[in-house]
């Protein structure tokens, strides 16, 4: 099956919510979204999954209107930081040299076995239910990263940083062959700069 993990566009910074911070869209998230919609609705689809987070749900969107199909929700692509208060973007982040460099500090001591499982569970879940099809998955950079980790035998760590509505390829086999075919494919933003951005 073809399986395409499709990165959320960008969300809205939400610091010290009273509850999990669950960001919407900005304004460019959902001209990212649509843009992505557009590319993605010329090939042949059999089923949309999407985390439940509200960023993931909102990309979702234009293209599962586009395709006339509801989409499927998956808990288990929801990203690791699902239950924090706050979500600050990670190239507004950088910014802050001091305060980036604190993050990275405290995200490397983070034990990711559990969201690395939860991850892989759910992602080939989905491969078994859906054989022979075309699936997207609408998700997160952390669920992006542990895949393609898992794909390719590497450490399960945040080894890049995937862009907004990038779109991400693979191919499992009935065997349970996994092969990446292409990462990070940002072709449907190209004709916008502005979008590339973030």
């Amino acid at each position: 099956m073809d399986l395409v993990l499709v990165r959320h566009a960008r969300p809205e910074r939400i610091v010290d919510a009273d509850g999990p911070a669950d960001p919407p869209l900005t304004a460019i998230g959902h001209r990212q979204a649509r843009a992505a919609a557009g590319w993605l609705a010329g090939e042949h689809w059999d089923a949309v999954y999407v985390s439940p987070m509200v960023r993931a749900r909102e990309t979702a969107d234009p293209l599962t209107s586009i395709l006339g199909i509801d989409p499927v929700v998956e808990a288990g692509v929801r990203e690791f930081d699902a239950e924090e208060s706050s979500y600050i973007p990670m190239e507004e982040m950088k910014q802050d040299k001091a305060a980036f460099q604190a993050w990275l500090a405290e995200e490397a001591e983070r034990n990711r076995d559990a969201f690395a499982g939860e991850v892989v569970d759910a992602l080939e879940g989905i491969v078994q239910r859906e054989k022979g099809k075309r699936v997207a998955v609408v998700c997160h950079g952390g669920v992006i990263n542990i895949w393609a980790a898992h794909v390719l035998g590497i450490e399960s760590g945040m080894f890049f940083e995937p862009d907004y509505t990038s779109i991400h390829r693979f191919l499992c086999s009935s065997r349970g062959h996994r092969s990446m075919v292409a990462l990070n494919e940002t072709a449907h933003l190209r004709s916008h700069p502005d979008l590339l951005l973030g």
